[in-house]
């Protein structure tokens, strides 16, 4: 029986972009009437938003907000209602830089909250479901939209902060979790305490991972080995504290994500030249929230490096598709001997050696020429003889470069429960 699609979700490009102007108008009438950091900014622009292309209007960056809430303290000036209307508080992770805080109203929480509903419709979420959230709710808006929004759709939802995971996984098996929300690592650290414990995880009640913060969950070679360990469908997942929660995965289309484009515009840019890529090219993130008026983004640079295409889904939604889901960021990206790599796709080999548990990739920039190292932890009784070198020639057969490759003892590196951070910058 094919899933239920609200109007929205289905309408036809010609449509869907009618609808993203009426938003559009909407959030560009009340950002020039309060919003400080936009009204300087957008000052000496012409736009209607009616009808101008919105690549009238320029590009917002991260520096730039970085700089206003260094000159504006705390909370800088991209705010469209007085301060008393703002009841949240989250902040950036900090893994690309210093951690910016951002504000939201009530009516910006309901619009996070329709977004993941969004997303759980799309995973084929049942009333009946029930939901598990390992992560320790702090600052970083990680999964808090997610717990809220399952709650307010009634279903049955297990915070489990300041647990070990062993004692998550009793806890989420004893209660029935059928869905279970966290970063690809975590749920990869789950699965190995799983393991150890002699806990059954593939036959438990787990039907669907909903991983973010991290490439992970598009990349075949994790996605595999954590739907083969849990025995559950794996769906990814995109978002940004500063943006929303923009990227989701529905049942019909594996390995990939749809853009909320009811709740987003999204551009593909060239990073360079920041000119438009042509539909199926590859290149840079550029979204505009539609619906988080008190504290908008408009053509917001993410960083995020994506191949996107525009054909119908068996889904039924037109929404535009990334293809593999988010490559990875451009400031994360490696130069190693003339070569551009993202960490993901070292990780996409890695994952597919079962005798590594985890690793850490060391990237020394002190020389003419970038180095690059990866340590490795294998799994519990792995055979590891001539592994490293294993390791060494599958990257090189694939990236076209031969890293130096170190074993490290069990339990060395370390684990994560929010965003993993496995690369290490050394020397510049």
């Amino acid at each position: 029986m094919r899933q239920y699609v609200p109007e929205e979700e289905s309408l036809e490009r010609p449509a869907l972009e009618r609808l993203q102007r009426r938003k559009l108008t909407a959030l560009m009438e009340a950002v020039r009437a309060g919003n400080a950091f936009y009204r300087r900014k957008l000052a000496d622009v012409e736009f209607d938003a009616r009808h101008d292309p919105i690549a009238k209007l320029p590009f917002t960056t991260r520096p730039e907000i970085e700089h206003d809430q260094t000159a504006n303290p705390p909370f800088g000036g991209n705010l469209t209602h007085p301060l008393e209307s703002y009841c949240r508080y989250h902040q950036t992770s900090g893994t690309s830089g210093r951690p910016m805080c951002w504000l939201d109203t009530a009516e910006n929480w309901v619009w996070w909250k329709r977004c993941w509903g969004i997303l759980y419709r799309a995973a084929g979420v049942t009333p009946e479901d029930r939901f598990g959230f390992p992560a320790s709710f702090g600052p970083f808006i990680g999964f808090w939209g997610a717990f809220e929004s399952a709650v307010e759709l009634g279903n049955l939802s297990l915070p489990a902060g300041g647990m070990t995971t062993s004692a998550r996984l009793r806890y989420f098996l004893d209660n029935s979790v059928t869905f279970v929300c966290c970063t690809p690592t975590y749920a990869l650290r789950m699965a190995e305490v799983a393991a150890a414990e002699g806990i059954d995880l593939a036959s438990s009640s787990v039907r669907g991972l909903i991983v973010a913060g991290e490439p992970g969950g598009s990349i075949p070679a994790t996605r595999r080995r954590l739907e083969s360990a849990w025995g559950a469908r794996v769906f990814d997942h995109a978002g940004m504290t500063e943006v929303g929660p923009w990227g989701f995965e529905c049942v019909e289309r594996p390995g990939g994500m749809h853009i909320m484009e009811s709740e987003f515009i999204a551009e593909i840019i060239q990073p360079d030249t920041l000119e438009p890529v042509e539909p199926g090219g590859s290149g840079e993130l550029v979204l505009t929230n539609l619906g988080r008026i008190g504290s908008p983004l408009i053509r917001y640079r993410t960083g995020d490096q994506v191949q996107v295409s525009y054909e119908p889904c068996a889904c039924g939604r037109r929404f535009a598709w990334i293809e593999g889901g988010v490559l990875g960021r451009l400031d994360d990206m490696l130069i190693i001997r003339g070569n551009n790599v993202f960490p993901s796709a070292i990780e996409g080999i890695l994952r597919e050696l079962s005798a590594v548990a985890e690793f850490r990739i060391e990237v020394d920039s002190s020389g003419v020429m970038a180095g690059l190292r990866i340590e490795i932890e294998p799994t519990s009784g792995a055979n590891t003889t001539g592994l490293a070198g294993q390791v060494a020639d599958a990257v090189r057969d694939r990236l076209h470069f031969k890293p130096e490759v170190v074993l490290v003892e069990s339990g060395a590196l370390p684990r994560f429960e929010l965003k993993a951070r496995r690369v290490v910058r050394r020397g510049g």
